[in-house]
């Protein structure tokens, strides 16, 4: 079965961080293609003034190239929050049921999974891939859930990439990446207070923040 990655999120600024935990899905889990969706009016974010233009800029600078990563823009044509059961269904609706959907998520933001609109059809719609910080054991996301969330996990939990690849959803895995103590919060403070961003983010990137006075 095909496998799609699913990476969503403000790209306020794109960086390191968000491309290389791309990358080692892709390789850990099997994926075929990973896209990335800038999020235009995220309901849990603001997107400090950064037009959503200038966000999925950054990104198909960020990514042009990598043959794997492709941008879906599909939520800046949207209009209100940016909810991601709208957008799995939009990709169903796309993809039909014999693609294997795979969502990344944090599994810091996971402790609010259950705040998400519509968050028990999400499942339904497609896996969900969690990604540890390296430090921290495998056991520890488990107890900062709730009772629901615990046996919410607990009841699509699987440690068998394979597993993802002979159902379209209904999966939760969990993985470690590399740490990468990058953040967009950071690199954006980084340029207000005239500091280096190189080696952060791609070139590409830095030129066209500089170009457009972004963060300044």
């Amino acid at each position: 079965m095909k496998t799609i990655g699913i990476l969503g999120g403000t790209f306020n600024p794109i960086h390191y961080g968000h491309l290389r935990m791309a990358q080692e899905l892709a390789e850990s889990l099997g994926i075929d293609s990973i896209r990335f969706i800038p999020a235009a009016n995220p309901p849990h974010k603001s997107t400090y003034n950064i037009s959503a233009s200038h966000r999925a800029a950054m990104v198909n600078l960020a990514i042009a190239d990598n043959p794997l990563f492709r941008i879906d823009e599909q939520e800046l044509n949207r209009a209100g929050h940016s909810y991601t059961i709208d957008t799995l269904q939009n990709l169903r609706d796309e993809l039909g049921h014999d693609v294997s959907i795979i969502l990344f998520m944090g599994s810091d933001a996971f402790t609010q999974f259950d705040t998400w609109h519509r968050w028990q059809e999400i499942i339904t719609l497609c896996h969900i891939a969690l990604v540890q910080r390296p430090q921290t054991s495998k056991t520890e996301p488990s107890r900062k859930l709730s009772p629901t969330l615990e046996s919410f996990l607990h009841n699509h939990y699987t440690e068998t990439s394979d597993d993802l690849h002979t159902s379209p959803a209904g999966y939760i895995t969990m993985r470690q990446i590399t740490a990468l103590d990058i953040s967009s919060t950071a690199i954006r403070d980084a340029f207000q207070q005239g500091k280096a961003t190189r080696y952060l983010m791609p070139d590409s990137v830095i030129d066209y923040i500089q170009a457009h006075q972004l963060y300044l």
